[in-house]
Formats: C-alpha cells, sequence, structure tokens
C-alpha cells in the first residue's frame, strides 16, 4: 500500500502565504500525478492543482488559484508542495493530497490506483 502525509496547513490572514507539503511512502513502483483538492465548508471536492512526472511534465490548476498558488514535485522523495500565496478567506477548505500510480501489487494486475491523504485545514481569516 501507499500512504500519503500532509503537512503545513493552518491559520492565516488574508493576503499572506501557506505552503502545503505531500509524502508518499509506503510499497511504491511509480507515482505518476500528485496533486492538492480541497473541500470547502458545505461544498464539494474540487481540485486545486495536479503534477505528472516524467520529461512531459504538466501542471494543471484550478482557475480560481492561478496565479497565486504554485505546485511543485521532488521527484526523488516523491514529495510534492503547494505554495499559496495571496490568500483569500474562500480558500478556506480541508486540502487532500492525491496521488495516481502504481503499488508493487498494482503492478501485477496492470491497474493504477488512487490514493489520498487524511486532509489538513487552512483557515484564511482576519
Amino acid at each position: 500500500q501507499v500512504q500519503l502525509a500532509e503537512s503545513g496547513g493552518g491559520l492565516v490572514q488574508p493576503g499572506e502565504s501557506l505552503r502545503l507539503s505531500c509524502t508518499a511512502s509506503g510499497d511504491i513502483f511509480s507515482i505518476n500525478t500528485m496533486g492538492w483538492y480541497r473541500q470547502p465548508p458545505g461544498k464539494r471536492l474540487e481540485l486545486v492543482a495536479e503534477i505528472t512526472s516524467g520529461r512531459g511534465r504538466s501542471i494543471n490548476y484550478a482557475d480560481s488559484v492561478k496565479d497565486r498558488f504554485t505546485i511543485s514535485r521532488e521527484n526523488g522523495k516523491n514529495t510534492a508542495y503547494l505554495q499559496m500565496n495571496v490568500m483569500r478567506p474562500e480558500d478556506t477548505a480541508v486540502y487532500f493530497c492525491h496521488a495516481k500510480g502504481y503499488s508493487s501489487e498494482d503492478v501485477k494486475h496492470g491497474v493504477e490506483s488512487d490514493y489520498w491523504g487524511r486532509g489538513t485545514q487552512v483557515t484564511v481569516s482576519s
């Protein structure tokens, strides 16, 4: 199995910055995509940003965070970061790390799996 551990959530004021980290560990064969989703209070889960691995690396952002948030990744450590700048009250949510890839068991069956972290609370308030 693959586990995701998130860190870096907390309380910030509008306009301030916060950095989230997510590290994948366990029985990893390969992690292809890492990213962040969030669930604001009373709302549905939504994609924030995701990044793929390899030479053809691609990055995708939600429109609401473009030009404010930056996702990056350390492949050697299977670690992803989400740098959040100029934060707004509407960024308040539980942020979940997501990874898509293969454990050694997944490879045997040829099935790519989705993995999720437990979530970290981010609150933007004055």
